[in-house]
């Protein structure tokens, strides 16, 4: 680690009651690995979901109404008149705005201010610390009191924002059902358990963010004298704890079911029909 330069003598690693140690840190084992992993699971996402949000096709298959939830809710006007259901086609069709212009920034929002990812991006992006005992690159750190990662206490907002979503996409998960073909108008394949796998797992992730929890059970004195939020409380709370694994598994099935439809509807595979 490089000397400390003048402005940076009083803060941090950096102050000179801190051991002027020359190696960023004494650590012997791989503290690296871990933010490492992280690093390529958030490129791994972000390159195909944006590479996907900007393709503009195969996103519907018309025959057994599969929408990907990239392109849900589907208010462009070069959307196909099918894929947007109800929703009016309200968004210009320029290759630079997505179909879905009008959830994705506030689902990327959601996301971005999450307390799960926050500390997984400060840590292997920002570095901020990278591993305990290793020294972060920034001389100070205000916290999330000023711009811009005072953003970050909106977090609650756009969760609201996510659970309306989250009723859309349960919504095409329901209308993947209908097929012409089928008896009485129902039909069931692969891409129906897919579909609904992974609208079961965002609402998942959702429930168990921790804005959830302070909603059901926040600003209570006595819980006993609430017990029904008191029981979703501890509910909430319980998924609570495995909230990163959820953020991480809907990343995968958001990714598996966008893929799946692009395959279908491309024509490059069959969709594996039970019923209709």
């Amino acid at each position: 680690m490089s000397a400390p330069t003048a402005d940076r003598k009083a803060t941090g690693v950096f102050s000179p009651s801190r051991a002027q140690i020359p190696q960023r840190t004494l650590r012997t084992d791989q503290w690296w690995q871990s933010p490492l992993i992280v690093d390529l699971g958030f490129a791994a996402f972000v390159i195909y979901a944006t590479v996907r949000a900007f393709l503009q096709n195969n996103y519907y298959v018309a025959q057994y109404h599969y929408l990907t939830p990239f392109y849900s809710p589907c208010v462009s006007k070069g959307c196909i008149p099918e894929a947007s259901h109800f929703w009016p086609q309200i968004i210009p069709d320029v290759w630079w705005i997505p179909f879905a212009a009008l959830s994705l920034p506030f689902l990327l929002l959601f996301r971005l201010t999450c307390y799960y990812y926050r500390g997984a991006y400060y840590r292997s992006v920002w570095q901020s610390p990278t591993a305990c005992a290793v020294a972060e690159p920034h001389a100070k750190y205000t916290g999330e009191t000023r711009f811009p990662l005072i953003i970050q206490n909106t977090h609650r907002y756009f969760f609201y924002i996510a659970g309306i979503i989250s009723v859309i996409n349960t919504y095409d998960a329901i209308v993947a059902f209908h097929s012409d073909k089928g008896p009485g108008g129902f039909g069931f394949g692969l891409g129906n358990v897919i579909l609904v796998v992974n609208v079961v797992m965002l609402w998942i992730y959702t429930v168990s963010c921790h804005s959830c929890r302070h909603v059901v059970g926040g600003r209570l004195k006595h819980f006993s004298k609430h017990p029904v939020r008191y029981w979703l409380w501890t509910q909430v709370s319980r998924l609570n704890t495995r909230h990163k694994m959820y953020a991480w598994i809907t990343l995968g099935t958001l990714m598996l079911t966008d893929f799946y439809i692009m395959l279908v509807a491309s024509g490059t595979i069959s969709d594996l029909r039970f019923i209709g």
